[in-house]
């Protein structure tokens, strides 16, 4: 895999109660990626940047909610999100400036 289409898959980690949860129930990291990304690409990314072994990914794509904007009705964007799921006794601190 290209390292320069590595550095761009990941946009930014999602950081909300329900990721935390799952962080700390699951081992597992949130992280907003690319439309296009596939798995492959996610494991390689997280473990190009952040030096930590990746068991699996799941992805999931969030669509975009439908809003007022004045008397026209619109749409947010859809987005797509990866859950990462590390090895064993492997974790990434955001709060320490975890690498991103």
């Amino acid at each position: 895999m290209n390292p320069e289409r590595l550095m761009q898959v990941l946009l930014a980690p999602q950081i909300s109660e329900k990721a935390t949860f799952i962080a700390d129930k699951h081992e597992q990291v949130i992280f907003r990626v690319l439309p296009d990304a596939t798995k492959p690409e996610v494991k390689g990314a997280v473990e190009l940047l952040f030096k930590v072994s990746v068991k699996s990914v799941q992805m999931a794509i969030v669509k975009g909610k439908q809003k007022k904007f004045g008397r026209a009705m619109g749409r947010r964007k859809s987005w797509k999100k990866a859950y990462v799921c590390l090895q064993p006794g492997q974790e990434i601190n955001f709060v320490d400036g975890g690498g991103f």
